[in-house]
């Protein structure tokens, strides 16, 4: 299957879901057939902020229908920040949207964790991932939500995660798990591969939120399921 992503917010997101995806079908010995287009960061933030849903999700539309102009046959938001406005963007969309929050619930479960702390936009953690996980309870850091998330931002459209922003993250993750019982750190954002990656151990588990897309997404190119297959959302 021909995998449409909307990339761009941000860039460094984009880059670690080409490298890992590209890496997954390299491992499975899979042709991977793929087009990216580019969103704006600062129009997501500025949405985000605002919860203009409907607005977001008319770009959103616009980039898909390029994709499938490209040939694409399902499409994909690089952003779990970006997702704030899904239900939005499935209803008017040309093209199926693969979630990246679906998949987590199971996931979760299946690794049997009960309590995860979560770490990303404001929006995602004061939603607790949107309100969409039902196996698995999740928190949020118990402290300035706004602060964090600001900083998330930053790092996001910047590009770059600096040694006071990774501190700031990776103390949040330690009282989530000391202080509010979580068993395991979900980076839910993109972007916090910059703060993790080839990093120290932070003393704790830590799941990438984005793994867990790309492997739905791998599935998907290399057929060993379909869209039928997924609650896409897409009506």
């Amino acid at each position: 299957m021909h995998l449409g992503l909307i990339g761009g917010i941000g860039p460094a997101a984009t880059v670690v879901y080409y490298q890992r995806l590209t890496d997954l079908m390299r491992q499975r010995d899979s042709r991977l057939e793929l087009t990216i287009v580019q969103a704006d960061a600062h129009d997501l933030v500025k949405n985000n902020r605002a919860d203009l849903r409907d607005e977001q999700a008319t770009i959103y539309a616009g980039l898909i229908e390029r994709l499938k102009a490209a040939g694409a046959e399902c499409a994909a938001i690089t952003s779990l920040g970006g997702h704030f406005c899904f239900a939005e963007t499935a209803k008017i969309s040309t093209l199926p949207l693969v979630s990246a929050v679906t998949p987590l619930d199971a996931y979760f479960a299946g690794q049997g964790l009960k309590r995860v702390g979560l770490l990303g936009t404001e929006v995602v953690m004061r939603t607790h991932l949107y309100g969409q996980l039902e196996k698995t309870e999740a928190v949020a850091p118990d402290a300035d939500l706004t602060t964090i998330g600001n900083l998330y931002i930053d790092m996001a459209v910047n590009g770059i995660c600096t040694d006071t922003q990774r501190d700031i993250f990776f103390e949040a993750g330690r009282k989530m798990v000391k202080d509010q019982g979580t068993e395991a750190i979900i980076l839910a954002g993109t972007d916090l591969n910059l703060a993790f990656d080839g990093q120290h151990d932070p003393g704790y588990p830590v799941i990438d939120a984005l793994d867990v897309h790309v492997a739905v997404l791998a599935d998907l190119a290399s057929d060993v399921k379909t869209i039928d297959t997924l609650n896409t959302g897409h009506s």
